[in-house]
């Protein structure tokens, strides 16, 4: 999977980067919001200091904040359009359930240096070719705008210093429904009233067509309007690329980050709470580093989460599911080692995938073991074998076996691996 995802990321000319396993407190603190905050894991100061009960580090909560501190720190270094890709692991003090987890992968792109909406346009079109190389079909890619979202709450008479608060809640709908909503609307301080309205406001959950909505919030806002331009030029971007048909423009759609400034996005699919992934636009965040806003927008695939769904509906090909090896080549006594690693050599120049059974043993115990392992064939070169310059090869699937030259050893099993 982290091979599609790879391979997908860097022909949309995408370069990888890696960044250590924590950071400085005070560059993660502050950038995730009240809820991000309390998930961060902290690190205690060691040494002579690890007795104060201060944290000076954390584990990284994600992989945008610390690419936000490499922009800053490696500025002049860098190309004035920067495009990354990052897949790494990430730590969340959170509560373990299905598809959540306190470690886990993220596969980020990100695009530095440029607000053009055709930013966004590929960061789509990438994440949506990603989704339909692993063989997703009927997923949808949320598509909302953090002004719209602040628009909305003012036309439903949400005070602006609550605002925050109501998009953290509003991230929630997904999770808890209309009603958990209401209630942590009620907890935060927001009028009953002014509640209803809100989320009355944002009724669309995503299953219109997106000219539609963008019809709709023409009559709520003005003309000119940036936000509804901006995420009008989006989908006008997208349709002629693999996001085609799978754009869908949801009111609902909060992302719960703080540091989001224009376009959010959700990809998502049918009978699963919750996305395989999301992102957005954050032009604000370098400049929290560097004393200057830089534009930015990024999105970030979950690959566990991605793994679970995958695996519950059985969408992985079946060569995933045969295991890691083509061939293992059997061990005929202690005076064949070499024998045995030099045709292994053969084999893996000509791309497969080969393990040599590390002891001499019954055929039968090495067959055994290669049935566990998952691995459709075995190659046997015994003294018979030896004196001809032949392999044998066994298809531990149908029980047939089949003596060959050594020469075209590598051949006939890469067709045996081929119909698999």
């Amino acid at each position: 999977m982290i091979g599609v995802v790879r391979g997908v990321y860097e022909r949309y000319g995408f370069e990888p980067l890696e960044t250590p396993a924590f950071e400085n407190i005070d560059t993660l603190l502050g950038k995730y919001g009240e809820e991000g905050n309390k998930l961060i894991f902290k690190i205690l100061k060691r040494g002579e200091h690890e007795g104060s009960g201060e944290a000076d580090l954390a584990l990284r909560y994600d992989l945008t904040v610390p690419l936000a501190r490499v922009i800053a720190q490696y500025q002049n270094e860098l190309p004035k359009f920067f495009k990354r890709y990052q897949i790494q692991p990430v730590w969340r003090a959170d509560r373990p359930a299905r598809g959540r987890f306190r470690e886990f992968y993220q596969c980020d792109i990100d695009a530095i240096g440029s607000g053009s909406p055709l930013v966004e346009a590929e960061l789509i079109s990438a994440v949506c070719e990603v989704m339909t190389r692993l063989g997703f079909q009927g997923f949808s890619l949320r598509l909302n705008h953090r002004l719209v979202l602040h628009g909305l709450l003012n036309i439903a008479g949400v005070p602006g210093p609550q605002h925050n608060e109501a998009l953290v809640a509003l991230d929630k709908l997904d999770k808890v429904g209309v009603d958990g909503v209401a209630r942590e609307f009620e907890s935060r301080g927001i009028d009953a009233a002014v509640t209803k309205r809100c989320l009355e406001a944002f009724e669309s959950g995503g299953s219109e067509a997106p000219e539609d909505t963008l019809r709709r919030l023409e009559t709520m806002f003005p003309p000119t309007d940036p936000a509804l331009a901006n995420l009008r030029a989006i989908v006008s971007l997208a349709a002629t690329t693999a996001p085609a048909g799978h754009i869908r423009i949801d009111l609902s759609l909060a992302r719960g980050l703080s540091y989001y400034t224009g376009a959010i996005m959700e990809v998502a699919v049918p009978d699963l709470a919750g996305s395989l992934g999301g992102g957005g636009r954050y032009d604000n965040l370098i400049g929290m580093f560097l004393g200057r806003d830089v534009p930015a927008c990024g999105f970030s695939l979950g690959l566990e989460r991605i793994i679970v769904v995958m695996t519950e509906r059985k969408m992985f090909p079946d060569s995933v599911e045969h295991g890691a090896v083509d061939v293992m080549v059997t061990l005929w006594n202690d005076e064949s080692l070499s024998d045995a690693l030099a045709l292994a050599a053969d084999l893996r120049r000509a791309g497969l995938r080969v393990e040599v059974y590390p002891e001499a043993d019954k055929l039968g115990k090495q067959f055994k073991y290669a049935s566990g392992r998952k691995v459709p064939c075995v190659a046997i070169v015994g003294d018979e074998e030896r004196s001809r310059s032949e392999v044998t090869i066994k298809d531990l699937r149908s029980g047939t076996q089949q003596s060959v030259s050594r020469t075209d050893a590598a051949a006939y099993l890469e067709e045996i691996v081929k119909h698999q």
